[in-house]
């Protein structure tokens, strides 16, 4: 039998919508959107021919709801929604970031209610972020990370501290020794995790016209082992491995040159695994899409099987609170004001590029 689900939030909603309809249908039913009624959200009903929903008592008999609207502390009914729905005794998806503040209050509904409440980790499920995240748990294993690098912005702040998490579960021991602000568009924090130093460029600026846009990055990450470093290059790849150079010195007598030793027949730099470049269409539209569709099955999965949530709440209290202080150190966001978007198409940088 189909689970039925509600999709609360026509923005980011879309992609929860586009997932259920086009990659989850066999297994859910989406009964309708639930909105405040604005034009959006009835382009949105009409769109995917869905019914849209604008009162709660209208919203039918569903088994879990996917709230994509806003938490509490940051503007928004996400958190109130989410134990309204608790209360009626149907599981909840939210989406981040989520304050621990919300996110504990919504455990809690959760367990007097003997309902499943989890957050949305998109981005760790997306194709190269997951890559990064397994290589770097696999180099752990064999050597200590020496330094870390980590860059990115308020909008995805929650999610890089996810991320991090994964790989280096000290992120939540981390100190702050110095801020430098506006290095340009960035704040530059160092610190340490344990006994590991990192930086963290951040980009701390907004447009409050344009929340979702003009930052200058999603996510970038670099983790320096003694064996080379290993990158992140951005939130949609590659994901890069460059090993480190080591010449001896006895290849530096020219008669000793045919004893090379495997290391030096390395390459410089290794795109790893099976990456191809998309265009920002396919990341937003497919792999987004699919990587909420992996968060909803396995969601569904921890209702079926009557997972315990006690892990899965103590990791995401854990990753909320340091996310919490982490954007506290950093403060408000520098506010901007760009008109509309520079863009050079791709094809001029590569005239650039040519040989001369």
């Amino acid at each position: 039998m189909k689970k039925r689900v509600i999709v609360c939030g026509s923005t980011f909603g879309q992609f929860y919508i586009n997932a259920l309809q086009q990659l989850l249908s066999d297994d859910f039913e989406l009964v309708g959107l639930y909105g405040k009624g604005s034009e959006r959200s009835k382009k949105c009903a009409e769109t995917y021919n869905i019914p849209l929903f604008t009162e709660f008592e209208q919203i039918p008999e569903v088994d879990f709801a996917c709230v994509v609207i806003s938490s509490g502390t940051v503007g928004g009914i996400g958190t109130e929604l989410a134990c309204k729905f608790m209360e009626k005794k149907i599981h909840v998806l939210q989406e981040q970031p989520i304050h621990p503040r919300d996110l504990t209050e919504t455990y809690r509904v959760a367990k007097k209610n003997g309902v499943y409440f989890k957050t949305c980790d998109l981005y760790p499920k997306l194709p190269e972020v997951a890559r990064f995240i397994r290589v770097a748990q696999e180099l752990n294993k064999h050597e200590k990370p020496l330094y870390i690098k980590a860059a990115f912005g308020p909008q995805v702040s929650f999610p890089a501290i996810d991320i991090l998490s994964r790989i280096l579960p000290s992120v939540y021991s981390l100190t702050v020794e110095h801020i430098t602000e506006c290095v340009g568009p960035f704040d530059i924090l160092t610190g340490k995790l344990g006994d590991t130093p990192i930086t963290i460029e951040y980009n701390n600026q907004v447009n409050t016209d344009d929340r979702d846009n003009h930052a200058h990055l999603l996510h970038n990450f670099a983790i320096v082992y003694e064996t080379g470093r290993l990158i992140l290059e951005d939130t949609f790849g590659p994901v890069l491995w460059k090993p480190r150079m080591y010449v001896p010195k006895y290849l530096y007598n020219p008669e000793k040159r045919n004893e090379i030793p495997p290391y030096l027949k390395e390459l410089t730099m290794e795109t790893l695994g099976n990456y191809k470049a998309k265009d920002f269409m396919h990341v937003l539209f497919d792999d987004w899409k699919q990587g909420i569709a992996d968060n909803i099955v396995e969601f569904s999965k921890m209702i079926d099987q009557k997972v315990k949530l006690a892990p899965y709440a103590q990791r995401e209290l854990l990753c909320s609170q340091k996310w919490s202080e982490i954007t506290n150190i950093f403060g408000f966001a520098k506010l901007i004001h760009p008109e509309g978007n520079e863009y050079i198409p791709s094809a001029q940088i590569h005239k650039y590029s040519e040989e001369v």
